[in-house]
């Protein structure tokens, strides 16, 4: 079992920045995948980014390259998304997920967190 905490979501005007952490617990990562999805109202679960805990090979998907950056610190185990030149359509619920395999597919993950809102103001 794998839990999961994200925190850092809120308010932020367009064109700017937001930090969102996401603590994991309960097991060692050693070969789990951990990444960030989101999802907008209406709209289905996207893959923002995910990496493989114990090598940190990373893939991101196009509309946040440049602009969305995630760190893992391995002492505190825990997954940092910088986010980054803000824009409408980040507004979604943001999820951090945990599983074995490094995809893009929600399906793929086996743990989730309880997601944290970001909503990008005008």
């Amino acid at each position: 079992q794998v839990q999961l905490v994200e925190s850092g979501g809120g308010l932020v005007p367009l064109g700017g920045s937001l930090k969102l952490s996401c603590a994991a617990s309960g097991r060692t990562l050693g070969n789990y995948v951990m990444g960030w999805f989101r999802e907008a109202p209406g709209k289905e679960r996207e893959f923002v980014t995910a990496t493989k805990w114990i090598d940190g090979v990373t893939i991101t998907a196009d509309s946040v390259k440049g602009r969305f950056t995630m760190v893992r610190d391995v002492a505190k185990i825990t997954l940092y998304l910088q986010m980054n030149a803000l824009k409408r359509e980040d507004t979604a619920v943001y999820y951090c997920a945990s599983g074995v395999r490094l995809t893009r597919v929600p399906g793929d993950y086996d743990y989730w967190g309880q997601g944290t809102q970001v909503t990008v103001s005008s």
